[in-house]
């Protein structure tokens, strides 16, 4: 008996941070979301908007408007990074240890993550360290001193001169292939130990809760697995989450990533609600494939999104047809995982591709979509009451592809709660629901759903 080896110690389980499972997620991108500061409607809602507009959007602002987001029932705030760079999005970084003067300083992200946690809601920040800005030190020395520079080793230099022209390939690596943003070679210790600095030290001094991983899965798996260990040693709990647009199973085995953003979901949710190729059976099974191939835990801790900062918002994607919207972000918020809302799609923001994703929150009241904001509140009031939706065991589950039904009753202690998705145009009936509550209208279901409707039945 002693000859059988043994393939999991304790060291090494998959230990997730409890109190982000099934959270609902807010995306914020800081220069357009809110400010303290006098800007005309003619500037903060101009449309399209591209990168250079000056918002004047602040740390500053989003404490004047967290109140709104605990009123939506928003759990986590998620914002793109916030540290010092000459951009609008700030994902070339020139000072890992300055928060952007555009946007406040650290002492106005402590008060952001302290008051924040006063209500309830926690704060992950974006770390974008597979590159950094061409300001940054080492990159700046390596411009000046050339092969002269001590920072050699920090990038991935091919030759000199440094091509750096727009429209010409970089003769250094970069991310995909704009020169402005160099690719750190995290293989050298002393650029490895930089970053790992840097993530501990905002933990240490602001108490932050997370981070969020840029581009993840173009670092090593070497590097995240010492990332997860030192970072998780100043805080055991911290969420660590990478980027990555395909499957990321190799990331996902106890020792790098506690979680992806979940394109999987994202782009079923499209093919099912926006293109209409993909059938009910099959996004169901995409979300199967997804929990069976990953470890057993982690289909609560998925980020579950429709669109984000580089995509086109998913309301010009569905041509402007809030029932589509809808629908997506009930798939969204009924169902496990951690639902992503990026800023405005609860209140009908509008918006072509990156850079236009990218517009001015809308808070004037008047241009919000206001039963489209009480529909987000309204799905996400009935996740928090009822765990039963995401942490329940399948009592039943089927799909209808010729009706385009997704049905689903899960059961917890004494919650026993029906979910039904209709995910095509027309009426569906469903005789034999007749006479229970429905939690989403507040009345009793009368039997039919219409064109992309949902319901919740106790």
């Amino acid at each position: 008996m002693y000859d059988c080896p043994q393939n999991l110690r304790e060291e090494e389980l998959f230990a997730l941070p409890l109190w982000a499972e099934n959270k609902v997620l807010y995306q914020i991108f800081p220069s357009r979301f809110a400010t303290e500061k006098q800007v005309s409607d003619e500037i903060w809602y101009q449309v399209p908007i591209d990168h250079s507009a000056d918002l004047k959007g602040s740390i500053r602002g989003i404490i004047d408007h967290l109140d709104y987001l605990k009123k939506l029932g928003v759990d986590i705030l998620y914002m793109t990074p916030i540290f010092s760079a000459n951009s609008s999005h700030k994902y070339n970084i020139d000072d890992y240890y300055k928060i952007d003067p555009s946007f406040g300083d650290k002492e106005d992200l402590k008060e952001l993550v302290d008051r924040a946690h006063k209500l309830g809601m926690y704060v992950i920040l974006d770390g974008v360290f597979n590159h950094t800005g061409v300001d940054f030190f080492a990159f700046r020395d390596i411009m000046e001193n050339k092969e002269q520079s001590a920072y050699l080793d920090w990038y991935y230099i091919e030759d000199f001169p440094l091509i750096m022209e727009w429209g010409k390939k970089p003769n250094y690596k970069t991310f995909s292939y704009a020169g402005m943003m160099p690719k750190l070679n995290l293989q050298n210790k002393e650029t490895a130990d930089f970053v790992i600095n840097v993530a501990s030290y905002w933990i240490r001094e602001c108490d932050i809760d997370g981070w969020r991983l840029d581009v993840a899965d173009e670092v090593s798996h070497t590097f995240w697995k010492r990332f997860r260990q030192e970072i998780k040693a100043v805080k055991k709990d911290v969420l660590i989450v990478g980027e990555i647009w395909h499957f990321a199973e190799d990331f996902l085995e106890g020792d790098e990533w506690d979680s992806v953003m979940n394109y999987q979901f994202t782009r079923s949710v499209l093919d099912l609600v926006v293109t209409q190729k993909m059938s009910i059976s099959t996004f169901v099974g995409n979300l199967n494939f997804m929990k069976g191939n990953l470890h057993t835990n982690l289909e609560g801790y998925l980020w579950n999104f429709i669109d984000t900062h580089d995509t086109e918002r998913f309301l010009n994607s569905a041509h402007k047809d809030l029932e589509k919207q809808k629908l997506a972000a009930a798939l969204q918020l009924l169902l496990p995982g951690m639902p992503m809302i990026y800023y405005g799609d609860e209140v009908g923001i509008e918006g072509g591709p990156d850079p236009d994703c990218r517009r001015g929150m809308i808070w004037d009241k008047n241009r919000q979509n206001q039963s489209l904001l009480q529909y987000y509140q309204t799905l996400i009031h009935i996740r928090h009451t009822y765990p039963a939706l995401t942490k329940g065991s399948i009592k039943e589950q089927y799909t209808e592809d010729e009706k385009g039904l997704f049905y689903s009753t899960r059961h917890l202690n004494d919650q026993c709660i029906t979910v039904i998705f209709h995910t095509k145009t027309g009426m569906v009936n469903l005789p034999e629901l007749i006479g229970r509550q429905n939690l989403i209208e507040e009345q009793i279901f009368l039997g039919t759903l219409g064109a992309y409707e949902t319901a919740v039945l106790l």
